[in-house]
C-alpha cells in the first residue's frame, strides 16, 4: 500500500525561518504603534474679532461755558485830611549807665554763705557708726547687738491679732522703716499678705525706743533698716 502523503513535502522545514520573518513583522507593528502620533486639527478661519466701527454716530458739540464778568475794582479810599497836633510831646532821655573813671567804685563786704546740711541716707549694713539700741552702749559689736535687741523687742511685744487667727491668716509681713538723725523711728513701711497683720506689725516697730543716731564721716545721717516679721500660727 503507497503511503499518501509525499515523502518530499516536509512541512516543518523551514519552520524557523517563518518563525523569526514572523516575529520580525510583529516587532515593526509594534514600534510603528509606539512612535504613532497624532495631532489635533487646526482651523484655517481667522479668530480676529469681527468689530464694525461706529463712527457715523453724532457726537454732541460741547457747549460754551459762559464765565462770570470781573468784579468791580475797589472803591478808592477817601482823602484823609492830616491834622498838626499843637501839644508839645516830651521826648524820653535815657541815660547811659556806664560809669566813668571819675566816679568811685564802692567795695562789696564777702557774703556769707550758709552750708546747708544734705539729707543723706546710708544703709545699715554699710555705715561707719551704726544706731545704737539702749542697752548696746558698752557692746564690741554694735551691730550685732542691735539686731539681737531688735528681735527681743518684737518677741516682747508681739500680740497675734484675734480676727487673724479666727480667719486663719498667716504670713511674713516685710517691715521698713528709717531711723531719723535724731534717733527717732519714721518712715515706717510694711507689706504683708493682709491689713491686721501689718497693723500688727505697725504697732510693735512704733512702740521702738529712741535710739542713738548713726553717724557716717562724723555727721548724724538717716539709716533705713528692714526685717521680717513672722506670723504663724501654732
Amino acid at each position: 500500500m503507497e503511503p499518501k502523503k509525499n515523502p518530499k513535502a516536509d512541512v516543518g522545514r523551514n519552520s524557523a525561518l517563518y518563525f523569526v520573518i514572523g516575529l520580525a513583522i510583529v516587532m515593526l507593528l509594534v514600534w510603528r504603534g509606539l512612535e504613532w502620533k497624532k495631532y489635533d486639527k487646526t482651523n484655517d478661519y481667522d479668530i480676529s474679532l469681527n468689530v464694525e466701527d461706529q463712527l457715523d454716530e453724532e457726537v454732541p458739540m460741547t457747549e460754551q461755558i459762559k464765565t462770570p464778568p470781573p468784579p468791580p475794582p475797589p472803591a478808592a479810599p477817601e482823602v484823609i485830611e492830616v491834622v498838626e497836633d499843637e501839644e508839645e510831646v516830651e521826648e524820653t532821655v535815657i541815660e547811659s549807665t556806664e560809669t566813668s573813671q571819675e566816679e568811685e567804685v564802692m567795695e562789696v563786704e564777702e557774703v556769707e554763705v550758709e552750708e546747708v546740711e544734705e539729707d543723706i541716707s546710708v544703709p545699715f549694713a554699710v555705715i561707719e557708726d551704726v544706731p545704737v539700741f539702749p542697752g548696746c552702749e558698752g557692746s564690741s559689736n554694735k551691730k550685732a547687738c542691735f539686731q539681737e535687741m531688735m528681735q527681743k523687742h518684737i518677741r516682747k511685744n508681739f500680740r497675734y491679732p484675734e480676727i487673724a487667727q479666727e480667719m486663719g491668716i498667716q504670713g511674713r509681713v516685710a517691715v521698713m522703716f528709717t531711723i531719723q538723725k535724731d534717733g527717732s523711728i519714721g518712715n515706717v513701711r510694711l507689706r504683708g499678705p493682709d491689713k491686721n497683720l501689718e497693723a500688727e506689725a505697725r504697732r510693735i516697730i512704733e512702740k521702738l525706743p529712741k535710739m542713738t543716731p548713726g553717724k557716717q564721716r562724723g555727721r548724724a545721717v538717716k539709716v533705713p533698716f528692714s526685717i521680717p516679721i513672722n506670723f504663724k500660727l501654732q
